[in-house]
């Protein structure tokens, strides 16, 4: 008789499992989200010492695929590189664009006002050591599409973060790389209190790479 009681209270167990799935239950594994995302239009900035020819690799650690890219990615970049950063004499920059899984950090982070955006982005990018030049690609591309929403999360990834997802391989090692996505989220108010980020600056020393991109 103990068997069958047993028995039936594992059978109830499993029977409340099916019903309530995972979010009721301790989160196992399967319940992280890890569902894809688009790395939109991140921009590598390349600035060798002198006239190189490199090639470039992008690897997914734990999966992922190129969406776009110029110049067309293939199996990798190979290309020339000028001093001053322009690449096979036509390009400012490697663009592409990417699916990966969600693995950034959404706990530190601002919240700043539509109207605001730009002056924060200016502001931001400065400090994190971008140019002129490397700002007004990512103001002029991204302020015009970020207008539905009153407010926006802003959460910045950097090297360590971006990392777990895509691993940037160069031919020739860079001395600094640089890299900075935002994880952005429109809202519609601004009563959500985040830690503030330390914002981290790349170091335009030697062969360095610069990197800027968005995730939304």
């Amino acid at each position: 008789m103990k068997i069958k009681y047993v028995m039936l209270f594992l059978i109830g167990i499993f029977l409340i499992y099916l019903h309530t799935g995972c979010d009721s239950l301790p989160t196992p594994p399967s319940c992280v989200d890890t569902s894809d995302v688009t790395a939109r239009k991140p921009n590598i900035y390349i600035y060798p010492t002198s006239s190189t020819n490199l090639s470039v690799n992008i690897q997914f650690p734990v999966g992922g695929n190129i969406i776009e890219s110029i110049p067309e990615y293939g199996n990798g970049w190979n290309v020339s590189v000028e001093q001053n950063g322009t690449i096979n004499n036509e390009f400012g920059y490697l663009f592409y664009e990417c699916s990966i899984p969600n693995l950034f950090q959404k706990e530190n982070g601002w919240i700043i006002k539509r109207e605001d955006l730009l002056t924060f982005f200016d502001y931001n990018l400065s400090l994190s050591g971008f140019n002129a030049t490397e700002k007004k690609d990512f103001i002029d591309y991204w302020i015009p599409k970020l207008t539905d929403s009153n407010y926006y999360e802003i959460y910045p990834q950097y090297n360590s973060d971006i990392e777990k997802t895509i691993v940037l391989n160069f031919s020739q090692n860079p001395d600094n790389i640089f890299r900075l996505f935002y994880l952005i989220k429109g809202r519609e108010n601004n009563n959500l209190k985040l830690t503030e980020p330390k914002i981290e600056t790349g170091k335009r020393e030697g062969f360095y790479v610069m990197e800027w991109g968005v995730i939304l």
